[in-house]
This record gives structure tokens, C-alpha cells and sequence, in this order.
């Protein structure tokens, strides 16, 4: 029997240092029946040097003006024949059997629509931070949990059988002429939990799990205070947009999702050592909604720890402290 294929759309934008690995663990996948569709999306660096130095017939590269990573990803799946549509971004990895095991997955579960995984933090040296992002639950999950917690995580977690995203196209005129449209191009952050959430309100695919650490997760530290911050803004937007249209679904939980929004904010401080917006963020983030503190004690105590330890203590002695910390937690 034929196997079915998968497109893989990688959205590329200054990603020279990186994009080498990404498309040598997307190429090594044990699940060979690919096409990869690397968008270049208008990269001013040698990043599409680097990608045609790859001689794999799966291989297309599609160039365009620069419209973003929401943009970059449309034009990849408007060009995507596969059965199945897998993302990748330009600076992140996958374990060789990612690709298999969530096909497997798809195959066995006709009622899932997008399968993910879990993943593994890593640094610009491709070595783990000892962080990882695990959902808390990987099944029956609700717009309002996907609001709340985005269990996907990232975009380069997913797998979607392609019939997901043309149940959620729409049509516009943003680009001097009429084109079909998957990811929102107005939200210039948080576009994928903008998705997920859609996909959750507008069609009856159900989006489920593999408890794996398939995918690698680049955290790059350029910029990092002033993208958190523009983060948490579209995620206002997000919240905004789908209290006013999904009321019934949403419910008490835009108040919750707010604060476990605010709280991501406050921890991606503490990792860039930012003790002020770290602080301001906690603070908002309890102000928000007190059940915060009760529906996940332990997340939220930590990084109430961490916060105050940041702001009391000097960043150098925190930074050796925080690190052996870490090396104790490996060796569990």
C-alpha cells in the first residue's frame, strides 16, 4: 500500500545559522513519502543559499516579498499536495521518527485532526535547556483549555490532515489580489494560538497528543523583552476577538486565560533576567484571576519564587544558581 504524503512547510527569514539543521532533521525523518516546501520569504540573508545547497528531489522552494511567518505559512499550504500538513520553523528540529509516529496517529484516529507532540527546549547551540513544554493534558481538550493553556505549544509541534485547513479557509484581498487564506496575516504574533482556537470553534476535528518529546524548540535570546511584550498584546487581540464571538464556549475562562497568559509573560522574564517586567507581570497575572493559584499551585508558586529570587538577587549569583539547579533536575 502506497503511503500517504506530508508536506512540510518551512517558513524561511533570516535563519542562515539555523536552517541547515532544520531541513538535515526533516530530510532524516524514517517517514520518507515528503515534499518540503521552504517558503523564502523575501530573507535577506544566505539563508536560501544554504537551503539550495540541499540536493533532494522533495525539495521546492517557493520566494516571495516578505509577508511574515502567518504569510509565509499560507503560501506553503496553498502549494501543499500532501494528505498530511506538518510545520517547521526555520530555527527548530525534529527527532527522526516525529514525522511516522504522528501519521500513525492520524491513521488510527479518523476523528483527530491535528496531532502534536510534546517538546524539548534547546539553545542557539542545539544543546537542552532542561526545559520542556508538556501540556498538562493531551486528549478531549476544549477551545477554552486551548485558550487558556495552548497545549500545542509551538508551531513547529503539529501535524494537521490537510482537510483541517480547508475547513477554515477564507478568502481575501491583501496582497493586490484574491487569495486564500489559513493562518490570520493581521495577527503578527500568537497567529498560532489564533488557529488552534479557530480550528477548535469553527470545525469537529478533534486535536490530540503524542506524549513524546519529538520536537526540539529553539529559545534565541536577541530581542526577547520586546517580542514577549508584543506577544502578550496579539494575545489580548486573541482573547478580545473570541470573548465577543464565542461567548457560550468561552465562558469564565477568558479571565483565566488572561492571567495564564500573563504568567507565561512573567516566566519568559525571568529567562531573560528582566526582574521589572517579570514582577509587573506576576502581579497582573494574580490580579487577573485568583484560581490561577489554586488550578495550578505548584507552576504558579515557582515562578512566584523565581520572580521575587530575581528581583532580590544579583543576575550573575542567579544565572549560577538557576544553572546548577538545572543540573540537579538532569540527573532525575
Amino acid at each position: 500500500m502506497n503511503k500517504k504524503l506530508v508536506s512540510v512547510v518551512i517558513p524561511v527569514f533570516n535563519a542562515e545559522k539555523f536552517v541547515g539543521k532544520t531541513i538535515s532533521s526533516v530530510l532524516a525523518q524514517t517517514y520518507s513519502e515528503l515534499e518540503v516546501l521552504i517558503v523564502d520569504d523575501g530573507s535577506p540573508d544566505r539563508s536560501i543559499e544554504i537551503c539550495r545547497q540541499f540536493d533532494d528531489p522533495r525539495i521546492k522552494i517557493i520566494q516571495q516579498a516578505n509577508r511574515g511567518l502567518a504569510g509565509a505559512r499560507n503560501t506553503g499550504i496553498r502549494q501543499a499536495t500532501g494528505d498530511y500538513i506538518a510545520l517547521v520553523d526555520a530555527d527548530d528540529l525534529w527527532t527522526e521518527d516525529k514525522i511516522e509516529k504522528h501519521v500513525g496517529h492520524l491513521e488510527t484516529n479518523p476523528h483527530v485532526g491535528i496531532s502534536f507532540s510534546y517538546s524539548r527546549l534547546i539553545d542557539e547551540d542545539d544543546n537542552p535547556t532542561g526545559l520542556k513544554q508538556i501540556p498538562t493534558k493531551v486528549k478531549n481538550i476544549t477551545p477554552d483549555y486551548i485558550l487558556r493553556r495552548n497545549p500545542i505549544g509551538n508551531g513547529s509541534s503539529p501535524v494537521f490532515k490537510s482537510k483541517v485547513f480547508q475547513d477554515i479557509e477564507f478568502t481575501d484581498n491583501l496582497h493586490g489580489k484574491e487569495e486564500t487564506f489559513y493562518f490570520d496575516e493581521s495577527f503578527k504574533r500568537a497567529e498560532d494560538v489564533e488557529c488552534w482556537l479557530r480550528i477548535a470553534v469553527e470545525t469537529d476535528w478533534a486535536c490530540e497528543g503524542i506524549p513524546e518529546l519529538l520536537t526540539l524548540y529553539r529559545i534565541n535570546s536577541g530581542g526577547l523583552s520586546a517580542n514577549a511584550l508584543a506577544q502578550y498584546e496579539y494575545l489580548e487581540r486573541i482573547i478580545d476577538k473570541y470573548s465577543k464571538a464565542y461567548p457560550d464556549v468561552l465562558g469564565d475562562s477568558v479571565s483565566l486565560a488572561r492571567a495564564y497568559f500573563q504568567r507565561y509573560i512573567a516566566r519568559r522574564a525571568v529567562s531573560m533576567r528582566d526582574a521589572s517586567l517579570a514582577l509587573k507581570m506576576l502581579h497582573k497575572s494574580i490580579a487577573s484571576d485568583i484560581r490561577i493559584l489554586f488550578e495550578e499551585p505548584r507552576k504558579t508558586l515557582v515562578t512566584m519564587g523565581a520572580v521575587y529570587f530575581l528581583c532580590l538577587t544579583p543576575t550573575k549569583l542567579y544565572t549560577q544558581i538557576e544553572q546548577a539547579a538545572m543540573n540537579f533536575a538532569k540527573g532525575f
